[in-house]
């Protein structure tokens, strides 16, 4: 068996600047089938030697995700990745385990998504052998008991009904926006799962999860840093081999396409709050590995880059008017990594949308902060950038890409993405194709794939009934300011509080926020 995966490596080397690829790094990447195929995702390992690097960082990542939830049991994915990662093994307890990770300052995670969920492990050479024993048994024989299963059924629950609901009102916002943008996909129901699904789920539901899913056909195996030789062939043998993880069927759920929006489709989440917080959005027809993206990238870099200067909806509406923190567009699934400015890797997805992100507004200024952001949409749309646009935005992607792996665990996590999407490592995409385009094709695939017309938009606000009054009358709502604009800015204003914003008022929706995310719609 280990012979046979040696002689179904290869290895290619990839040169980047800076925070790429070092001169001594060796970027291995395995896929075992044929491109288009919807089972190729398999055990062989993913590899990033680094010899000079001390700390040790996996990826064992399972090609399933909140899609494989059965009907009512929305959450069991993300239960059953709790159950194996907190819940110990079939001979040492989640509390052991616990211990001993801290005295090796070592860490051991689980995230999950739609369609894929990775367990992540880090930890010094020093302590690799007993870590990676736990960590293999973890995932090969998990303990299952009761008293784990009720801890981490009571932890999501409450992500549900206490955080979700209770306190994070941007995420209350953009996980309404999926449930009405993805009313009857696979992809509508939050990650975490509803309050009655999880309520369903039995200790023997996990169970028969973990073996249905937890296969080597759905395994992919990353690792990362300065290991012993032959290591992640090991790791790879002994998770995905024939005394770890047994078959299973690999074939993938069929995604259908979205249902298509009809004009302004609205979901008014009422609940005491602060601020309001809107959302925006519509299912896109691309991802990463089609040529499209990358214009697609430029374009969405100078409309909306997430917590930079460099995006027209932040300087428009924060620096010039400062009606809030931040306002970002995004082209596919984004969730921040902590506190940086970059997304997370390892939450890869067959179909992505462009979405629209206005964090909390004071109320007397929501509705002219959603106008505004959809306003700037049509004119993205209907003008394009311009040449000069072009070329500041190519030149800060070149380099700002770069930041994305600027750690050895965060250049893993895009090598096996790019794995999951069939394509190059998508750093070197970036820094090969954008040197090659042109505005005309940023402002094609502008014209292509986005649009101002049919969305769907999400808000979390106090006075539900006042809000959707305002829409459905298109009251002008001018803002209201508590600093002196120029007269070039009230200029603009003038013809953004005329935007009439084209509601459908059918689809219409006012939800109290208790009972968001009781059951999937």
């Amino acid at each position: 068996m280990l012979e046979q995966i040696q002689r179904r490596k290869f290895v290619f080397l990839v040169c980047l600047i800076a925070f790429s690829c070092g001169p001594s790094e060796r970027l291995e990447n395995n896929p075992s089938t044929d491109k288009g195929s919807d089972s190729y995702f398999v055990w062989e390992p993913v590899e990033l030697f680094i010899p000079g690097d001390p700390l040790i960082n996996f990826h064992i990542a399972f090609r399933t995700g909140a899609i494989d939830d059965p009907v009512q049991k929305d959450g069991l994915n993300a239960l059953t990745a709790l159950m194996v990662v907190r819940g110990g093994t079939q001979t040492i307890s989640y509390e052991e385990i616990t211990k001993m990770l801290y005295s090796w300052s070592a860490s051991i995670t689980v995230q999950s998504d739609k369609e894929m969920t990775t367990i992540s492990g880090h930890v010094h050479r020093d302590h690799l052998e007993p870590f990676y024993e736990i960590l293999r048994d973890l995932i090969i024989s998990p303990g299952f008991n009761e008293s784990d299963f009720k801890r981490n059924k009571d932890f999501l629950t409450n992500a549900v009904v206490s955080t979700l609901r209770g306190n994070n009102d941007e995420e209350l916002g953009k996980q309404a926006l999926n449930t009405l943008m993805y009313k009857g996909h696979p992809y509508g129901v939050p990650e975490i799962g509803t309050e009655m699904g999880l309520g369903a789920i039995t200790l023997d539901d996990v169970r028969a999860f973990y073996g249905r899913q937890y296969t080597r056909n759905n395994l992919l195996v990353g690792i990362a840093g300065g290991y012993p030789s032959g290591f992640g062939d090991r790791v790879a043998l002994d998770i995905g081999g024939p005394n770890g993880l047994p078959d299973g069927n690999s074939d993938l759920p069929t995604l259908e396409t979205p249902r298509a929006l009809e004009d302004i489709e609205l979901l008014i989440v009422e609940k005491q709050s602060i601020a309001t917080a809107i959302s925006i959005g519509f299912p896109l027809g691309i991802t990463r590995s089609e040529d499209d993206f990358f214009a697609l990238l430029v374009a969405n870099s100078y409309f909306g880059e997430h917590r930079t200067f460099n995006g027209l909806l932040m300087n428009k509406m924060r620096g010039e008017r400062g009606l809030n923190y931040g306002d970002y567009s995004y082209i596919e699934n984004f969730i921040q990594d902590g506190g940086s400015r970059f997304p997370v890797a390892n939450i890869p997805r067959r179909q992505q949308s462009f979405s629209i992100w206005i964090r909390p507004v004071p109320h007397h200024n929501a509705h002219f902060a959603l106008k505004q952001a959809l306003y700037e949409l049509k004119m993205l749309v209907e003008n394009g950038i311009t040449e000069q646009d072009f070329e500041i935005t190519r030149e800060f992607l070149l380099n700002y890409s770069n930041l994305y792996v600027q750690t050895a665990n965060r250049r893993l996590g895009y090598m096996m993405d790019s794995n999951f999407y069939e394509s190059n490592y998508y750093i070197h995409e970036i820094q090969t194709r954008l040197p090659l385009l042109t505005v005309d094709a940023v402002n094609a695939a502008i014209s292509r794939h986005l649009q101002y017309r049919n969305l769907a938009v999400a808000v979390v606000t106090t006075d539900a009934e006042r809000f959707r009054d305002k829409l459905l009358t298109n009251d002008l709502s001018p803002p209201r300011y508590n600093t002196k604009v120029s007269d070039q800015i009230l200029a603009e204003d003038e013809k953004i509080v005329s935007h009439e914003l084209a509601i459908n008022p059918d689809s219409l929706q006012i939800v109290p926020v208790e009972e968001l995310f009781r059951e999937a719609w």
